[in-house]
């Protein structure tokens, strides 16, 4: 089989090569799955650049969050049967690739095939494209997980926002709007506001010509706001932990505003301390990885099955993938690095065309 196989940490083009490889084999427990797309995450890059919250042992196949694909083969003692959450040959399901913290890692999705365990392996319906199977796994969680578990946001409360435009910013929009939440948007571009707008943000806030607390203080009013999701770090991390009301939480999933930094002093969020101390706000770390790690596999597939429903059922959305086959891998990475490229870049096997595109 094909893969896409880093030598070492490093640039993602430097180090990258396409590789043939043995078809790996299912233990028991484990299925052997057939993959037919998988998207470039930042954060696979992150990981191949040594700037993740792990490093993989090199060499290592690529990609490390999710996939869809058919299920080729399964392991001894796996029962290939219609009862076992539909679990048999070549049944289409999403493979949850993320590696969970602690844990044992989890094979590259940027192969041909690959080994998964059961108890993470999703069905799904065919009516849902290869493109939406594909991220089903880590941003439309991600947005389910930061609203109703991390912050348990209640209908009519404001629940404030960075990073607006991003992929996940956006299923937030979608996923407040179906829940009955009212969001504040944070957005660099003055030329973004009337797109979050379009898409269902209550209200805009540009960081290029408005000022973050004065805003939210004219919102939401001089107390400010009980939730928030920041994944910018930084200065308007910052803002927004000053923005919380007394005893209000905040939950970091990102810090897009260090990305390529070096600077020790780029890497922080300065927080006043009277405010935290004085007014009792909270301010905390999500990541994903560790999600998978600490939940169960009963609770994880909930989650997912949740996501799946949302999405096949149109209250979420996710936009479609650009195709790349494996050997344009520089062009995929290339359009991956783009600012503001509008589709995530997919590898995708077999004819190299989602089945969506005719």
């Amino acid at each position: 089989m094909r893969a896409l196989v880093a030598g070492e940490i490093g640039e993602p083009n430097d180090v990258l090569r396409l590789e043939s490889r043995p078809v790996p084999t299912a233990e028991a427990g484990q299925a052997l799955i057939r993959v037919k797309s998988t998207p470039i995450h930042a954060s696979d890059l992150h990981v191949l650049r040594g700037r993740y919250g792990f490093s993989p042992e090199f060499p290592t196949v690529g990609g490390n969050m999710e996939c869809v694909g058919r299920i080729a083969a399964l392991g001894p003692d796996t029962p290939d049967t219609p009862d076992t959450e539909g679990l048999k040959i070549d049944e289409r399901v999403v493979a949850v690739a993320v590696p969970a913290i602690p844990g044992p890692p989890v094979a590259g999705t940027w192969q041909e095939y690959l080994v998964a365990d059961t108890c993470r392996l999703l069905p799904v319906p065919d009516r849902l494209s290869d493109s939406s199977a594909c991220q089903l796994a880590v941003n439309p969680l991600t947005a389910l997980l930061l609203v109703t578990r991390e912050l348990d946001v209640q209908p009519g409360e404001w629940l404030l926002q960075t990073a607006a435009g991003s992929t996940v910013g956006r299923l937030v929009i979608q996923l407040a709007r179906h829940l009955g939440i009212r969001t504040i948007n944070v957005v660099r571009r003055r030329d973004a506001v009337e797109e979050i707008k379009t898409l269902g943000g209550d209200e805009v806030i540009c960081t290029e010509d408005e000022d973050v607390l004065q805003r939210v203080t004219e919102i939401a009013g001089p107390a400010g706001v009980h939730k928030a999701i920041d994944c910018v770090a930084g200065h308007v991390g910052a803002q927004v932990s000053q923005a919380l009301a007394p005893g209000g939480e905040s939950v970091v999933y990102g810090a897009l505003s260090t990305h390529r930094q070096t600077d020790p002093a780029a890497l922080t969020i300065p927080l006043l301390a009277r405010s935290l101390i004085y007014e009792t706000k909270v301010v905390r770390g999500f990541w994903l990885n560790r999600w998978f790690g600490t939940a169960s596999p009963t609770d994880v597939l909930r989650a997912l099955s949740e996501v799946r429903s949302l999405v096949v059922d149109e209250v979420l959305s996710i936009p479609q993938g650009r195709p790349f086959p494996l050997e344009r891998f520089t062009e995929a990475i290339a359009f991956a690095e783009t600012p503001a490229h509008g589709a995530k870049p997919l590898f995708v096997f077999e004819d190299g065309r989602d089945e969506d595109e005719g």
